[in-house]
């Protein structure tokens, strides 16, 4: 259910703003958005799984703070990550 330590760094690398760039916000929202998609195939499987579900919840309203930070200051890069991140249709 949680991602491995290769493919954090993968997206890591792939969201960063800078070089060193380990918690920016689009790293962060990159980094749940992974571990939302990999507990929603989880549940595919695991129909009863209340716990984790609370925690999927949990991952889902972070992500939802985190954008909407990054709305509230910069409306281009916030278009930029949700297209990247293919999270509105």
């Amino acid at each position: 259910m949680s991602i491995s330590a290769a493919r954090k760094q993968e997206l890591i690398k792939e969201y960063a703003t800078s070089p060193n760039d380990t918690g920016s916000p689009e790293v962060q929202v990159a980094i749940l958005s992974e571990r939302i998609r990999n507990l929603t195939e989880h549940f595919k499987d695991h129909k009863k799984d209340f716990h984790s579900r609370r925690g999927l919840l949990i991952l889902v309203g972070q992500r939802r703070r985190l954008l909407d930070y990054v709305k509230a200051n910069s409306q281009s890069r916030y278009e930029q990550l949700i297209a990247r991140l293919g999270l509105r249709k």
